[in-house]
């Protein structure tokens, strides 16, 4: 069983509302005298930076955030900056209420790793006070006997450091405020004068340009710029340092899209059609109100590059990317419309336009609703789909189903009742009734589905593939192909 860890803490801003609240708290601050300021901080050195990797870093970047409010900076000693840092950091508990909705990929080390073992990344939704959600990650072996160990996780946990994104397109830039209803006259005139691919800097000297100009209503030109700028700060890099452990890598909310949450992220290895291997995770940023679909990418779970998908079709949750193309294309399993499973296509990895309905709910477990349990998994029989369902009582349970390989338009088989349902030892959690998957992987004819229970803590499933097969092809009205040899 994995169950979350309230000690595990990250620091974040603490800036309260008001320019003039945070000038009178600078104030008090500074207005300290000097024995009394050195013995809070030496307290607070104390008690807090066996809790924090680089703990004197953190109030230091929490200070420059409110570096302009100070009077006479450069006459303030080091000392006294991380004082007024520490007024304006808090402590965040990542995981105090939840961590749930795994997924899990392969990352091989062909130099580490013993024949016939297999090395993971698992990601979780974690989720603490204000159920605002992030994004962390464990990491651990599947040995030859098919046992499954975690690495010791670490009592540390860190975010990263993040940059805006190196460039933006234009062209896909003024597509995307189109799909927000956020395109008008006024961003018109701003993204005509920006070149093709424009940098963040780029962007800020044209809205400061544009500000100066007269030509628009006050008010109309507020919500244009909030707008840009939005959609700006929602696509970033992030990076993490080399000597933290993966279990202390936390993705936790930066932008305006996401302030309220980042939500189940579906990671899959995934690999192009020249052998490059790229880790890719769909998940939903939710800032209170509306949700944006995004895409994670990273090489190397250090380096990550948050991009917002694009599309008349990128509106609903649960987004599974295909492990590979498929005649040339990139596939994506999606449900837009809270019930059924749907299939999109598409030529570029950003851009999804189109969708067609794959599957409505069919079996009472699913009558609700049903979608995806992660990136689809390519066997020789065909493309095996983790899937859930919603029935009776709000009732999460799992399923599977296969998919032709050429055409994964077509259900070669679905079983018809849930592989995985929440038990009486299970219901309970946050949301009872709930079992969930994010992704699943198989492993010497093993499915390995890491789940979670009632939105609160984890646990894995196993299932034989070779009797799974079998299974399906009883349920299934057309033969169930069999692997070669």
């Amino acid at each position: 069983m994995i169950k979350a860890k309230s000690g595990r803490v990250i620091t974040r801003p603490y800036v309260p509302a008001g320019e003039e609240r945070i000038r009178k708290l600078v104030d008090r601050v500074l207005n300290l005298d000097e024995e009394q300021a050195c013995a809070i901080l030496e307290t607070l050195l104390h008690d807090f930076s066996h809790r924090h990797r680089y703990f004197r870093q953190s109030l230091e970047r929490n200070f420059q955030l409110v570096a302009g409010y100070v009077p006479n900076l450069d006459q303030v000693s080091p000392q006294r900056r991380l004082l007024i840092g520490s007024y304006f950091t808090a402590e965040y508990s990542v995981e105090a209420a939840a961590l749930f909705n795994p997924s899990i990929v392969q990352v091989p080390n062909q130099a580490a790793d013993a024949e016939g073992s297999c090395r993971f990344v698992m990601s979780f939704r974690a989720t603490g006070e204000g159920h605002i959600s992030s994004i962390e990650f464990r990491s651990g072996l599947i040995d030859a006997n098919k046992d499954i160990y975690f690495d010791a996780a670490s009592d540390y946990v860190e975010t990263p450091e993040i940059h805006p994104d190196p460039s933006y397109d234009r062209h896909l830039f003024r597509l995307k405020l189109q799909e927000m209803g956020a395109s008008n006259a006024v961003t018109h005139q701003l993204l005509n004068k920006l070149p093709n691919n424009f940098t963040f800097n780029d962007l800020l000297r044209k809205i400061a340009e544009l500000q100066k100009n007269g030509q628009f209503p006050p008010q109309e030109k507020t919500d244009a710029i909030d707008m840009a700028m939005w959609l700006a700060r929602s696509n970033y890099q992030i990076l993490f340092r080399k000597d933290h452990p993966i279990s202390e890598r936390v993705i936790f909310p930066v932008s305006e899209s996401e302030r309220k949450g980042i939500e189940d992220a579906r990671f899959v290895r995934f690999v192009d059609d020249d052998g490059t291997v790229t880790y890719y995770a769909t998940y939903t940023a939710y800032n209170g109100e509306t949700i944006l679909p995004q895409l994670i990418e990273t090489c190397d779970f250090l380096s990550f590059k948050i991009i917002t998908l694009n599309g008349a079709q990128v509106q609903g949750k649960g987004m599974a990317l295909f492990p590979r193309k498929i005649r040339g294309q990139y596939v994506m399993l999606s449900r837009q419309d809270g019930v059924n499973n749907a299939i999109m296509f598409s030529d570029n990895l950003h851009f999804w336009q189109q969708a067609e309905i794959l599957q409505e709910p069919e079996f009472p477990y699913e009558f609700v609703q049903m979608g995806n349990g992660g990136s689809p998994i390519e066997t020789p029989e065909g493309w095996l789909v983790v899937t859930h369902g919603v029935g009776p009582m709000r009732t999460y349970s799992l399923g599977i189903e296969l998919l032709d390989l050429d055409d994964p338009t077509r259900i070669i088989s679905r079983i018809a009742e849930p592989i995985l349902v929440p038990n009486s030892h299970e219901r309970e959690g946050y949301v009872p009734n709930v079992v969930y998957s994010c992704g699943a992987l198989i492993h010497q004819d093993e499915l390995i589905i890491p789940y979670a229970l009632g939105d609160q803590r984890c646990s894995i499933a196993t299932l034989r593939v070779p009797q799974l097969m079998a299974r399906l092809a009883q349920d299934s009205s057309d033969p169930v192909p069999k692997a070669a040899g």
